[in-house]
């Protein structure tokens, strides 16, 4: 009997010894993962979510994101306006659930599809829009092209459609300054 409480025990010191282990291990290897895991993983883990962006020149931008980009994210707002957002000038977002999208290889289409290419598509549908600069200023108009590291901007009244008359001037903007770009209701802002 003695043999057999002895046995037993050295066997219940060494299972907990091995579950303390596989404790510590585990502990470990989340903190490895978590550690892996990039912004953009976790706002791809909260698309159709509403999220509050806090942004370098435009401070807190308030909406439902509806898609993440190479370098982009794009928000609907309150009042149904679309709303790109440069990732890079992003500091802090609140609403984010406990959701973590995956990890992925964006593969060389989705990869391609950059700030440059998104503010293409503004300018294909001749939006008017509101550009914010990291800076805090901001510029209204439609978006007449995008360079290699610029976007061009024909200023006119949020109110006007762009026609000749009514653009005061083209003003070039450095990708890297902007910040947000909203599009806008004629009428609205």
């Amino acid at each position: 009997m003695r043999w057999q409480r002895l046995f037993a025990d050295l066997q219940a010191e060494f299972d907990e010894a091995e579950a303390a282990a596989e404790r510590a291990e585990d502990a470990s290897r989340r903190r490895v993962e978590v550690g892996a895991v990039r912004l953009v993983d976790r706002l791809a883990g909260a698309l159709d979510r509403p999220l509050t962006l806090r942004c370098s020149g435009a401070g807190d931008v308030t909406g439902v994101l509806v898609e993440v980009g190479a370098d982009w994210l794009l928000l609907t707002d309150g009042s149904r306006r679309e709303v790109l957002v440069a990732t890079s000038t992003v500091r802090t977002v609140a609403g984010l659930g406990r959701a973590t999208a995956p990890a992925e290889d964006p593969g060389p289409v989705r990869a391609r599809l950059d700030l440059r290419r998104a503010l293409r598509g503004l300018a294909r549908d001749r939006s008017v829009v509101q550009v914010v600069l990291d800076d805090g200023s901001s510029y209204v108009g439609t978006v007449d092209g995008v360079g290699a590291d610029h976007v061009e901007l024909a200023e006119h009244a949020a109110d006007q459609p762009r026609r000749a008359a009514a653009v005061r001037g083209v003003r070039a903007i450095a990708l890297p300054a902007v910040a947000v770009v909203r599009t806008l209701t004629p009428g609205l802002d």
